[in-house]
């Protein structure tokens, strides 16, 4: 998925610097942003600011507050750098809830390694989901207001498990967690392999999951999805429950029911021009 990194500088000399430093590596995209531009450019919640506090003109505690009080960047990640050796000035500008000073000369393997952890780190704390290690609802809602903003036509794909209780009621959970992951690399794999870019995969939670495609043509990946899921689930079964087609489990008042077995269904929402249906 593409990093999207602004820098806010007057003159582009620190944005070629850095973007030179990242030549090879195609996932992180740099963007100068003016200082008159600041309002416009934080509305496409970029995955990381970094403030070249000496080429612009403005009050940088004043500026750097302004982008923790705005509601959809208060989690984004601020380097500010600058010349300034006053280590009160610098602390003063952390009290912010900055995360880095680096002070000018800009050390390139410093300011690459910074730029990469940070974006890691960023990437790391919004799965909430140790079972999948997909991204979870925070990462889910700001990669769709991006592209809402952004006014960009792309497909949501909400996925989810049908009959999945019935099977934990059996089974048992730890059994359950299998094919939550069982799901999540089936997902993976065929959005993977429909060469797409731009896509995003999220956990919402236990067995529902979302998937953002730059494509409002998605008919086809769905079905892959679903035929692989209908074809590789019966591993998940006893060999006679995968051979009747069904389980049974006793409801609340010990008796016995029946219940297909587990399988997958998508619900598409289609952002097309300009709007959601």
């Amino acid at each position: 998925m593409v990093q999207e990194i602004y820098i806010i500088d007057d003159n582009l000399e620190m944005t070629e610097t850095i973007e030179q430093l990242f030549k090879n590596e195609k996932i992180y995209k740099f963007k100068t942003v003016k200082n008159d531009n600041i309002d416009i450019a934080l509305k496409s919640i970029p995955a990381l600011i970094i403030i070249n506090e000496d080429g612009i003109n403005r009050n940088i505690l004043e500026l750097c507050n302004q982008i923790r009080q705005d509601e959809d960047n208060n989690i984004t990640p601020i380097i500010v750098i600058g010349k300034s050796s006053d280590k009160e000035h610098r602390i003063s500008i952390l009290k912010t809830l900055v995360e880095y000073y680096i002070v000018k000369p800009i050390d390139e393997d410093y300011i690459y390694y910074t730029i990469k952890n940070l974006i890691r780190l960023m990437y790391m704390n919004r799965r909430v989901s140790p079972l999948t290690g997909l991204p979870g609802n925070v990462q889910i809602q700001t990669e769709m207001k991006k592209r809402l903003l952004k006014k960009q036509e792309f497909s949501v794909l909400y996925v989810d498990l049908d009959n999945f209780k019935s099977y934990n009621d059996l089974y048992g959970f730890t059994k359950g967690d299998e094919i939550i992951k069982f799901t999540a690399r089936t997902i993976a794999k065929n959005i993977h392999n429909s060469e797409l870019e731009d896509c995003f995969i999220g956990h919402i939670g236990g067995d529902d999951f979302v998937v953002i495609l730059p494509n409002v043509n998605c008919e086809e990946i769905c079905k892959n999805i679903i035929n692989e899921f209908d074809e590789k689930v019966l591993q998940y079964f006893g060999k006679e429950d995968a051979q009747r087609g069904y389980v049974e489990v006793a409801n609340r008042r010990g008796i016995m029911e029946q219940f297909p077995l587990t399988s997958i269904s998508i619900g598409v929402v289609v952002a097309e021009n300009r709007q959601i249906p």
